[in-house]
């Protein structure tokens, strides 16, 4: 098992002003009104659900918004939203995946299009690019669990594939089906994650210079503010520094 892979899964970070933590609440409560509609409306009895609701409450999202997202489901208002999986090309050649939860494909597809032209890139096929990332799970833990040797040896006993500590905290990856049985494993252990979600991670990481690096984090910033997608992963090889020092 490696220690670090260095293997960026959400390749842009923000800090969490009151507008971006307005947009992550309101991507967390869509995904846990289509988990609570496509199962039942219970977390105990629905691991998507649960997973939903889990990450939710370590963004520190309200009960009241969690409730209210579940009740959502049930209602016959309720959008229907379609799980939708946009694959093209940024500038430099990069790889991007784009995740959306839409109750418009037309909208959503025409917008993303647009991005991607404005931006160097290209919208693909599906399976365009998708080959060459693995489909995996993420389990996240801040710094304040442990240090890297007593996450290691958790992720060891609990069964999970590999794991990448830094300052900041630990992530430990598993197969995309052990998911749920490895954060179980590792809840008893550490305590409940800041996050489980299943991600696409890319198999290798390709270089990128300045100029098609600051436009490539321009697009996928843009990506990040639509409402309607919900994740956005890209293959390039650029440091949290250069990421910081291309945004600013």
């Amino acid at each position: 098992m490696a220690g670090h892979s260095h293997a960026k899964n959400i390749m842009h970070r923000k800090g969490k002003s009151d507008a971006i933590r307005s947009k992550i609440f309101s991507k967390l409560a869509r995904e846990i009104t289509v988990a609570a509609k496509l199962g039942v409306p219970d977390p105990a009895m629905n691991a998507r659900l649960r997973l939903a609701v889990a990450n939710a409450r370590a963004q520190s999202m309200p009960k009241d918004n969690i409730e209210r997202a579940i009740k959502k489901a049930a209602g016959s208002d309720s959008e229907n939203y379609e799980e939708m999986r946009y694959e093209g090309y940024g500038p430099g050649g990069i790889a991007v995946i784009v995740e959306t939860l839409t109750d418009n494909r037309n909208r959503t597809a025409s917008n993303l299009r647009s991005y991607f032209s404005k931006n160097g890139g290209a919208l693909g096929e599906t399976g365009s690019v998708s080959f060459m990332f693995d489909r995996v799970g993420e389990i996240y833990y801040p710094a304040s669990v442990g240090d890297a040797d007593k996450v290691m040896e958790a992720a060891i006993d609990a069964g999970a594939d590999d794991v990448e500590s830094d300052e900041e905290g630990h992530t430990i990856y598993t197969t995309f089906e052990g998911m749920s049985e490895v954060a179980s494993a590792l809840e008893k252990a550490l305590g409940e994650a800041e996050s489980v979600k299943a991600i696409w991670k890319p198999q290798n990481l390709t270089p990128v210079d300045d100029d098609k690096g600051t436009t490539l984090l321009k697009l996928i910033s843009i990506l990040e503010e639509d409402d309607d997608v919900q994740d956005v992963y890209a293959n390039y090889d650029l440091s949290d520094e250069d990421v910081e020092r291309l945004s600013a």
